[in-house]
């Protein structure tokens, strides 16, 4: 499920965005200060930003400025969710790098609305988009993974990763890409923990017989192969 990081110094708006995200499906972390969220995202890159302008010390302009002219964080979606409703201020916050900017009070609707819309236009693979290859069906809003009426059963982490390699086939995926990609980012996991888990994911598709899908290029990395799907139905 696509993560979203709400950085709000205020505890009841903060708590009130969580519980209508958490509803429609994202997974949040909270973050009340520039501090905290530059913690959390220096740990793991979230799918979108919440944030807020008038945070205690730096402000969200500034930590969204920051995070754009680091190349890490240059692509991170951020809205900007504050009651600063002047012109200026949107255009400023939109100058500093937010893809949009929706002001207090807002409605619960709107706001997962533009969240989706920033999704489509940043991140498309983080929405709920079922894919189906080679009679394998993956179908992120039900977290359910299908083929031939078998169901499989396949851990969050390694339903992640089929969920990349089936919204990306046929390419090779270095450990590095993986890790970035479907870890996002996460600077404390070793390239050695993706040959975990692919060997995990094979192991979860045995029973549909598909896990031939997963291919090992030697030297080079992982990738899903749709010739070897074909070849195992």
């Amino acid at each position: 499920m696509p993560t979203v990081l709400v950085v709000e110094d205020e505890a009841a708006i903060a708590e009130l965005v969580a519980i209508n995200l958490r509803h429609a499906g994202f997974d949040v972390t909270l973050a009340e200060n520039a501090d905290q969220a530059t913690v959390a995202v220096d740990a793991v890159l979230p799918d979108l930003v919440l944030l807020d302008w008038m945070l205690p010390g730096q402000s969200g302009v500034a930590l969204a400025r920051r995070w754009r002219a680091d190349p890490r964080t240059r692509e991170l979606p951020i809205i900007m969710l504050t009651a600063r409703a002047d012109e200026t201020d949107k255009v400023a916050g939109l100058d500093a790098g937010a893809d949009d900017y929706l002001t207090k009070p807002f409605s619960t609707q709107e706001l997962l609305a533009r969240i989706r819309a920033v999704l489509r236009r940043r991140v498309p693979e983080a929405l709920d988009s079922a894919v189906e290859l080679g009679g394998l069906k993956l179908d992120p809003s039900t977290r359910r993974v299908t083929r031939a009426g078998i169901d499989l059963k396949l851990g969050p982490t390694e339903f992640r990763l089929l969920h990349f390699f089936m919204t990306h086939p046929e390419r090779v995926h270095s450990r590095a890409q993986l890790l970035d990609r479907v870890w996002g980012d996460h600077v404390f996991i070793e390239e050695r923990t993706v040959d975990v888990h692919v060997k995990r994911l094979r192991e979860a598709l045995l029973p549909a017989h598909c896990a031939t899908m997963i291919e090992t290029v030697r030297g080079a990395g992982y990738r899903f192969s749709q010739q070897a799907v074909a070849s195992a139905a």
